[in-house]
């Protein structure tokens, strides 16, 4: 039998992947029956920049949102308002959501604020963040002597 070398730090990694997994994944559909939402993003890279595209359906007006990118974290958060005046008596069902929203993902990636552009189309929001330039890096030549 081949001899595995213990990893300590495994367990802990699949347990951190594990609540990632119930906080970017199941708490949407909580959050939304508590009264707050948590809009579903999704995360994505390509050579040269991140790029982040959020469901939030029923924005009215640019003010109604508000996004913030610092280097590798991105913050989404706004107000859903309600579209037409029903008195609670007469609503017989209620699903959509209506309220404050906020969302924080960290980022694969350092990205730079310059450059980040953002388009709200039918109901999703995408965010395209350029790649923060890393310092090339370049092999030093090591004198012997």
């Amino acid at each position: 039998m081949p001899l595995i070398p213990w990893d300590s730090f495994r367990n802990i990694d699949l347990w951190r992947r594990d609540l990632e997994k119930i906080f970017n994944e199941g708490l949407p559909e909580i959050g939304a029956r508590l009264g707050f939402a948590i809009p579903r993003i999704d995360v994505f890279e390509n050579e040269h920049e991140v790029i982040a595209s959020c469901e939030i359906p029923g924005l009215d007006k640019k003010e109604d949102l508000h996004i913030d990118v610092d280097e590798n974290m991105l913050t989404i958060s706004g107000t859903i308002k309600q579209a037409n005046e029903v008195k609670q008596e007469q609503i017989h069902r209620k699903e959509r959501f209506v309220g404050r929203f906020q969302r924080s993902v960290s980022l694969p990636s350092r990205v730079q604020t310059e450059g980040t552009t953002a388009t709200y189309r039918s109901g999703v929001l995408e965010v395209r963040m350029p790649k923060l330039k890393a310092d090339t890096q370049r092999q030093i030549d090591v004198q012997f002597h």
